[in-house]
């Protein structure tokens, strides 16, 4: 069925049996919530999140049989000016014994132990004690607590020194604890905020909140609907974020399209039902276009390669199905019920109220820029185009890293103790395990190769001491831990990775028959990570880039509007990378942002930014054009059209924006460096593809392209034909502007 008829039929139907409309959604969230938390969610595990070589290590140490344990690390330091040998070794003999007391703490090795090696620092002034927290990643983080405790009852009795833990239980305590306050205040505070902008567009409480309604709801039954389908494909831990993120914001916009339709044609003079069945012949046939795009977007990231992103694929093209569905279903049986009893403006604001009457709900302000720039397109065009292109350019140097504990608040203790471990004992605070499978591990061969493995990572000088070695029960499988030179993805780190997998490992362990070798740690998993990214982002934007080609083509039987669509909405996406790139590579105007320079953006973040920015431009692009469309069926030159179109789109849509602007901005606010970045990255976007992207280069460039907008090859005069204003090949500009255009 066609998107248009679909829409219209949904909607005449949602109208006529509306008590089953609402009821039944109610039921649908409802059961989807109860049935998923029943159910239960089944989150990927650390090892099916990673990819290449990382990956297969993880894999194999998770099948090896070792009992489950946490490393942490005690940094014990004297002051500038202060402190002692003697008190350091005091103080860890103290800390060493108080730990080995504590229940599930175990294999605690004191840096004065005989046989330790490298763990004091050849000054003397600093020393690492090490631990293990005995039980799951959960386990430790709950059992911390008395490390945590003890390690701050030894700082205490040692002022001279400083006595700061670190290690993956600590800086997941540290990373939850401060994350959950973030999101407490980025919860009360979005919903709130978003309530109040679509009041100021609507003029009306009842109004606003239909479209927030949606929104959350489709967001709640989306959460409960990956309940059953993650036992088929399970996701990240951070999946309901994501959801919330993506559902609310399609689910405002779409519901904003729709209500502020129905209210449009009732202001025109037209009966609630009249005003009901226009809204769902054009904004709900502009929802269901829009939503198969976002669709289309969101798909891309089962391309990518990566369990996570697959992951949020999924998650994502879920409540963007479920938000056009109550797009279709619920919302106009809300609106039916609500205008035939008059309720739909309850609630109106008077001031408010009246200025969205005033104009039909036209914005003044967007029709004195959008008439300037009809007056003179070449000038807006290229100046919008040049300043997009400028702003997108630094984006050409981008660097992505994996920011870790690096990407915590500088606050937080965790990251300041890490900082000096780092400084003190580069790489032991995130060491490559070198991962050695062999029929036995511990035949003679074998632990030739490992003692070479670490000789000669240690002759390299981009390798250091301590080097420790596990062997699991089956003695199957060894782990050899080796610090590396640098931090996270630094270029020293990566170089001394480089050379542990391209030249000691083949010189040395990866030379003995039988053995299967195979790196992982926090820096080759970045670096494998990163690598998986770049080889499947082609991929990706091809998938999405030509998809939404066809889709658009197929909408809107034209050659050009797809090809126009595509290249405004990679403006938008570019600059929003060049704005990224300027504030955390750069430093551009971090500090007036409350965030810092990190030299680089989270490797995850440039794929799901192209795929959610390019979804939620391609809503307002189809929303906008399907006006324009509709202006020229009407029999209006492309010119007047364009006007009309986008001067009757722009204040829903500039109000759709700063809704997403404003969830966004709240997200930028947040302590951890990935959180900062995605809420800059996605706001900035927004509000130039709102502003400059809407406003003045698109309808610049279609008053310029005049009745070429509707240009279609001969070749591709088969697709159907609903209506469309089209251009033929044959026919010339010159002929084709004489009449409105000719019509399908």
């Amino acid at each position: 069925m066609r998107p248009a008829k679909l829409a219209a039929r949904a909607g005449r139907w949602s109208a006529q049996h509306r008590r089953i409309a609402i009821l039944g959604w109610i039921a649908f969230v409802v059961a989807a919530t109860v049935g998923g938390g029943m159910i239960g969610t089944n989150s990927l595990s650390d090892s099916e999140m990673g990819n290449g070589s990382s990956r297969a290590a993880d894999i194999a140490i998770d099948a090896a049989g070792f009992r489950e344990t946490s490393g942490e690390q005690v940094l014990l330091q004297a002051r500038a000016g202060a402190g002692s040998r003697a008190e350091l070794e005091r103080a860890a003999a103290g800390l060493a014994q108080r730990l080995k007391s504590i229940p599930h703490v175990e294999n605690v090795v004191s840096p004065f132990d005989a046989g330790a090696a490298g763990l004091v620092t050849q000054d003397g002034r600093s020393a690492l004690l090490s631990f293990e927290i005995a039980g799951d990643d959960d386990a430790a983080v709950e059992r911390v607590d008395a490390t945590l405790a003890a390690t701050a009852a030894v700082q205490r009795a040692h002022p001279d020194l400083r006595v700061e833990q670190v290690g993956a239980a600590s800086a997941t305590k540290a990373f939850d604890q401060a994350m959950r306050e973030d999101f407490k205040r980025a919860e009360t505070l979005s919903i709130p905020l978003t309530l109040v902008i679509l009041l100021l567009a609507f003029g009306a409480l009842v109004a606003a909140g239909l479209p927030l309604l949606l929104g959350l709801t489709a967001v709640g039954a989306t959460l409960g609907l990956l309940g059953p389908i993650s036992q088929l494909t399970p996701v990240t831990d951070e999946i309901a974020s994501v959801i919330l993120l993506i559902g609310l914001a399609v689910g405002v916009d779409y519901s904003m399209f729709y209500v502020r339709r129905e209210m449009e044609e009732r202001d025109r003079g037209k009966g609630a039902q009249a005003a009901l069945a226009a809204a769902a012949a054009t904004s709900g046939h502009a929802i269901v276009v829009s939503g198969l795009i976002v669709l289309i977007s969101m798909a891309g990231m089962l391309l990518s390669g990566s369990a996570i992103f697959v992951s949020f694929g999924v998650g994502t093209m879920i409540v963007v199905a479920v938000a056009v569905v109550g797009s279709l279903t619920f919302l106009p049986a809300m609106l039916s019920w609500l205008g035939e009893k008059g309720w739909t403006e309850k609630g109106r604001v008077p001031i408010l109220g009246r200025l969205r009457h005033r104009g039909a709900g036209r914005s003044r302000a967007w029709a004195w820029v959008l008439d300037r720039v009809l007056a003179r397109p070449r000038t807006a065009a290229s100046v919008a185009a040049l300043a997009l292109v400028a702003t997108a350019a630094p984006a050409l140097g981008m660097h992505t890293i994996s920011p870790g504990i690096e990407g915590l608040p500088r606050d937080v203790p965790v990251r300041v103790g890490y900082e000096r471990v780092q400084a003190a004992f580069p790489g032991t605070a995130e060491p490559a395990a070198v991962v050695v499978q062999a029929a036995d591990v511990t035949a003679p061969q074998v632990q030739a190769g490992i003692a070479q493995l670490r000789e000669r990572a240690v002759a390299s000088g981009r390798m250091s001491e301590p080097i420790g070695v596990r062997v699991n029960p089956e003695r199957t499988l060894a782990i050899v831990e080796i610090a590396l030179q640098g931090t996270g993805e630094s270029e020293e780190a990566l170089a001394a990775l480089a050379a542990l997998r391209d030249d000691v490992i083949p010189a040395t362990i990866a030379r003995v028959p039988g053995t299967t070798v195979n790196v992982t740690g926090a820096t080759a998993s970045s670096r494998d990570f990163n690598a998986s990214m770049k080889s499947h982002l082609p991929i990706v934007f091809g998938f999405v880039l030509g998809a939404a080609f066809l889709l658009l083509l197929v909408t809107f039987r034209s050659l050009v509007i797809p090809l126009a669509a595509i290249v405004l909405n990679l403006l938008s996406v570019g600059a929003g990378y060049g704005v990224l790139t300027l504030v955390f590579q750069h430093g551009w105007g971090a500090s007036l942002l409350g965030t810092e320079a990190v030299g680089g953006i989270t490797s995850w973040l440039p794929l799901f930014l192209f795929v959610v920015l390019f979804g939620l431009s391609m809503d307002y692009h189809v929303f906008i054009i399907s006006r324009i469309r509709e202006a020229v069926l009407g029999g209006a030159p492309t010119d007047e059209a364009v006007a009309e179109g986008i001067k009757s789109t722009a204040g829903v849509v500039t109000s759709a924006a700063a809704v997403m602007i404003a969830v966004f901005a709240i997200f930028a606010t947040l302590g951890a460096i990935e959180f900062k970045q995605m809420g800059i990255g996605l706001a900035a976007a927004i509000l130039i593809d709102a502003t400059i992207v809407r406003a003045v280069l698109l309808p610049a460039t279609m008053k310029l392209l005049g009745d070429w907008n509707w240009y279609l090859p001969r070749g591709l005069s088969w697709l159907p034909r609903r209506g469309q204003p089209v251009r033929t090949a044959t026919q010339a500009p010159a002929a084709a502007s004489t009449s409105t255009s000719s019509r399908a």
